[in-house]
């Protein structure tokens, strides 16, 4: 479930800082990315709420690009009070009321994601039924998107870009599932990147292992594949890691043919645009 993890705040100056969560940490803990005019040191303070200063979060550490942030009370309630949807970088306007509602599945249950696994937005409770009554089994599991999925690849060389981790949970009944399609060789169809980067990374010697761990998976051209055999996905940002994903999925080449029909054909791209759905290159 999408959070509503953008925050706005200001220096005990007054200069303006955006903080987007990346991961909760803890009730009153947070990995964020903060955008202001100069990187904060540690002790220091953001204050949000206008003038009413009705939250602070003081600076505790940082991890690479993110900032290790303890905040003054429970931030889950903090962010469903003040926070933003935080909407991708290509969507200019404002989140609102329809935003709120429309940026979720129907099926998100555990608040943790700073961004939509959006290929899951086509989905509505009448189409779940009626994939179920044509004999589809459906199972859940939980990974949180974090912002690394809107960062673009800017190393030169592919294997030196750093994936951020995610947090995610494959439960012992959608394990045992997967498996059991696998054993009956009937197709494990992925909802989306994030379900395909959650089942990967639990997967050993061909089986998905249940479990709550994090995952840096980077799947680029080349990966071995152990358990998704379709996928999904909505058509995705230039030079991102979720291109090379699908191009490691089903190959470079159709990958190329697909985008080159959907610009042709005027589809719409990325989170709130068209999916397709990808077998994988044999």
């Amino acid at each position: 479930q999408v959070i509503k993890a953008r925050l706005l705040g200001r220096k005990p100056s007054g200069g303006r800082v955006e903080v987007l969560v990346e991961r909760i940490v803890d009730d009153r803990h947070a990995l964020a990315l903060v955008r202001t005019s100069h990187a904060p040191r540690p002790g220091a303070e953001i204050y949000f709420g206008g003038g009413e200063r009705l939250a602070v979060a003081a600076v505790r550490g940082r991890r690479d690009d993110l900032f290790e942030l303890e905040f003054d009370q429970d931030l889950l309630a903090l962010l469903e009070r003040i926070g933003q949807v935080p909407l991708p970088p290509y969507i200019t306007h404002a989140p609102d009321a329809v935003d709120e509602a429309r940026y979720q599945t129907v099926y998100a249950r555990h608040p943790g994601a700073v961004a939509a696994p959006t290929a899951g937005l086509h989905f509505t409770d009448e189409l779940r039924a009626r994939l179920q009554a044509h004999g589809v089994e459906l199972v859940h599991l939980t990974l949180h998107v974090g912002a690394g999925t809107f960062q673009p690849v800017r190393a030169e060389r592919v294997a030196e870009h750093r994936m951020h981790s995610e947090w995610y949970r494959i439960g012992e009944a959608a394990a045992a599932a997967v498996n059991a399609a696998r054993s009956q060789r009937r197709p494990v169809v992925a909802v989306g990147t994030t379900s395909m980067r959650a089942l990967e990374s639990a997967a050993h010697d061909g089986r998905v292992v249940a479990g709550s761990r994090d995952t840096a998976l980077f799947i680029t051209p080349g990966f071995e594949f152990q358990v998704v055999d379709r996928l999904i996905t909505n058509f995705h940002l230039p030079k991102s890691t979720l291109l090379m994903l699908v191009s490691a999925f089903a190959g470079i080449e159709r990958i190329r043919s697909a985008y080159a029909h959907a610009i042709a054909a005027r589809y719409r791209f990325f989170s709130y645009g068209d999916a397709m759905l990808l077998d994988r290159a044999r």
